[in-house]
Order: C-alpha cells, then structure tokens, then sequence
C-alpha cells in the first residue's frame, strides 16, 4: 500500500494540490491507523492530512473517485468452445495463454504489471499516450504473440488457423484495452498538467490570434484574474482603510485616564476607486481584444467604482445600458455581434469618434475620471482630431491608451500613434491577457 499511496500523491501533485513530504509522512501514518478495511475512512484520512483548503479539498475528492475506481476492463476475451478444454501449445506466449482462456483478471493484472515497469506514472502530457501504450505492449510481449500467430498460419491445419484467428481477435482487444488503460492513467496523473501547460499558453498569446475554441477557457481565466484581484484589492483596502495614528485624537480621549492610553483614534483614510469610461475600437481588427478588455473591466466591481463604455467605428456610441442589463458575457457578445446597436460599421473614423464624444458625452469626464482608449489609432488617413484628444486628456484625471499592436508598429502606415501618445498619460500595448493583468495594476496601483 505504500506504493500505491505513492503513486496516488503523485496524482494529486498532478491536479495542482501541493504535497510535502511531512504530509506524505502524515497520510501513510494515518493509514496505519485507520487501515484500509473501510473506503470512507481511507478517504477521510487522507484528506485530512493532504487537502489543506476548500479548493484543495475539490480536487482531492476529484483524484480519489479516479485514482481508486476499481472499474473492470471489458473485453471480448472468450475461450472458443471447440478450444475451451485442449492443452495449449508449450511455445506459445502467456499473454497468448490468457487470450485462449478467456482470462480477462490474468490479462488486466498483466497489462497493471507492465504499466508498473514502463512507469506509466510518469506520463505527462497527451502527446506520451501512444508512447507508454507501446511500451507496455512490448513489454506485453505482443511481438512475440505475432511471430507465434504467424507461424499457425503457416502450419497450415484448420485447428491451428482457428487458434490464430482467435489469437488475432483477442490481441485487437488487447491494444484496446491498452489503451484505454493509459488514457484512464492519463487522466490520474497527467490531464491538470496539460491544462495547465495551456492556461501559461494563453496568458501569453496574442488576441487578435486567439482561436475561437480557446474562448470559454480564455473567460474562465478572466474571471480567476477578476477574482483575484478583487479579492486582493478587497484585502488592501481593508487594511489601509483605518488610516495612520491620530496622535492628537488619541491624546484628548485619554485625558481622564491620567494620560495612559486606553482607547486610541485613527485618521480616517478614504480609499477612492476609479470611475473609468473607455472608448473600444469594435472595428473587426480589434473586436477580440474588445471582448476580453470588457469582460475583464466590469469584473472587477471591487476596483472600479463605476464603468461607462463606448464603442466606435465610422461613429460612436454608449453601450453602458447594456452591460446594466445583460449578464457580462452575454453583453459582450451582443457588441461582438451589433445585435440592436445603433453604430455605422464602415471604415474607422477616430475623429469622428473624438468628435461625437466631446460633443455629447464630455460631461462623462470630469478630474476623478480614468479615461481608457482601446483601439490601434489606424485612421485610413482621415483626420486624427488631436486637438479633441487633446480637451478629453485635459478634463480627465489620467488618459490611458491601449494599443494591441507592438510598439514597433506604432505610427507606421495609416497609424496616428505617435501622434496620440504625446497627449496621453499612459500608453500600453494590450494584446495578451498578461497586458490586462498590468492594466489592473495600473488602475489600483498595486505593487
């Protein structure tokens, strides 16, 4: 049982649960307490000394209902009536033994015992399946069985060609079973691994390149960065909120004490968080980093105070009234789609778009407004409106300007940025989920 405690904390390492050795050394304590008689009391031991949180806690469960389901491999294995009772040739191959006789505990022990000696829990990403599976077959010693086959088939005689072809039928199910082994193994030990590997992927890929078949797994990582830093700022707020030591405050109540200080008074800090209003290009070049802009920006209902958006492409238009009454998601795809939006899509106008903006929506901005352009300042040569940029920056508290393309690219072309830049307080390339982390930071002002 120790190695097989072993291997099942290997599999929990596997799923994102960090194990210590101590732990390691609790658990196989634990174990020799309770025994292993009662599959609940197995369970609770374990998780007791291994699952250290809630979330923790969820995987664990999720690893021992795979790693100790003792699901039988089905398989056509069957001895053939006419082949059931006779003695079997003395060269054939045990696996080939087996087959014969049907003996589905003798080949599902065998294919455990040559996973065990090809390590198979060591596998770790998708690509190793068809690796291990020959590895096992081999040391199944199927080359073997194949020769063995071979040389019935040569031999010639009714009996021996039936011998083969049942042979040849149960080694068919025996890959099969195979390989259904190692991708059951692959999910023990592996699978959190790979999703893993593709979430670090993600962090760091270009959204104008994300794949559509990315996108759930794309939201479900903003809404654990949201989470995150909602909860952290929470934290951060809270703790900074009472403020520095009022000593004169603090003097004056404890005066009838004698002067000993019995009840202190703090400085009332004030945390003020941003009322941002941005303004996205949802021309089709910029319509994914768009997408995962909002949804991340109106997540974070821990730092930012209020959120007011506009998009824009030959004209603008406010869209806070959708996000007011739709879920989050189901608002973004609303502008990914224009669904009942009234905005021109024809060539990208950003004077046009300053234009509307300063002379409808300018009473939006005011000193304590966080102004954010998201958009690649692409114009089609038409005219850049600086001198508009120009009385947005200077009514706003702090201009920001995110840009998905790389700074090389930056004033090349039709591109008006270098133009831009010089009016906004912050520009930043946004083009990877890792840049909107960075955008967070630079709205709270975190470390």
């Amino acid at each position: 049982m120790d190695r097989v405690l072993n291997h099942f904390i290997v599999s929990l390492r596997g799923a994102g649960v960090p194990v210590s050795v101590s732990e390691s050394i609790d658990a196989a304590q634990a174990l020799a307490i309770a025994g292993y008689a009662d599959r609940q009391i197995v369970r609770s031991s374990l998780a007791a000394t291994l699952a250290k949180s809630a979330a923790e806690k969820e995987i664990f469960d999720a690893c021992f209902e795979r790693f100790f389901s003792f699901q039988s491999l089905p398989s056509p294995f069957a001895a053939g009536p006419e082949n059931g009772n006779e003695e079997q040739p003395g060269d054939m191959p045990p696996i080939g033994g087996m087959i014969m006789e049907g003996d589905l505990g003798g080949v599902a022990l065998a294919v455990r015992d040559a996973a065990r000696s090809v390590d198979l829990q060591s596998i770790r990403f998708v690509t190793q399946r068809g690796m291990f599976t020959a590895r096992i077959l081999q040391a199944l010693q199927l080359d073997q069985l194949d020769r063995f086959v071979a040389d019935l088939y040569r031999e010639g005689s009714a009996g021996a060609e039936g011998t083969a072809r049942q042979l040849e039928q149960g080694r068919e199910a025996l890959i099969d079973m195979v390989r259904r082994f190692v991708e059951e193994q692959y999910d023990i030990f592996a699978r959190e691994s790979t999703e893993r590997i593709i979430e670090r992927y993600l962090w760091d890929v270009r959204l104008t390149e994300l794949e559509e078949r990315h996108y759930d797994r794309m939201h479900f990582l903003i809404r654990k960065l949201v989470k995150r830093m909602n909860e952290r700022y929470s934290r951060r707020r809270r703790r900074a909120k009472r403020g520095a030591l009022d000593f004169k405050q603090t003097l004056r109540a404890n005066m009838h004490h004698g002067g000993l200080l019995f009840e202190t008074r703090w400085k009332k800090k004030r945390m003020n968080r941003p009322d941002v209003v941005i303004l996205c290009d949802v021309s089709r070049s910029m319509s994914t980093v768009v997408r995962f802009c909002l949804l991340m920006l109106y997540g974070l209902n821990e730092v930012i105070a209020r959120v007011r958006s506009f998009v824009f492409c030959s004209s603008l238009l406010e869209v806070s009234h959708i996000f007011e009454t739709c879920p989050i998601a189901e608002a973004v795809e609303r502008l990914r789609t224009g669904e009942g939006l009234d905005i021109h899509m024809g060539r990208t106008d950003y004077g046009s778009a300053f234009w509307d903006f300063t002379n409808r929506h300018l009473d939006a901005v005011t000193g304590k407004t966080t102004v954010i352009i998201l958009g690649d300042a692409r114009s089609n040569y038409g005219d850049p409106a600086d001198e508009l940029l120009q009385k947005i920056s200077e009514r706003s508290r702090r201009l920001i300007w995110l840009n998905p393309e790389t700074p090389t690219m930056w004033g090349t072309g039709d591109s008006e940025m270098k133009l831009y830049r010089r009016l906004c307080d912050l520009v930043m390339e946004c083009s990877t989920l890792r840049h909107l982390e960075q955008l967070v930071r630079v709205l709270v002002k975190l470390p």
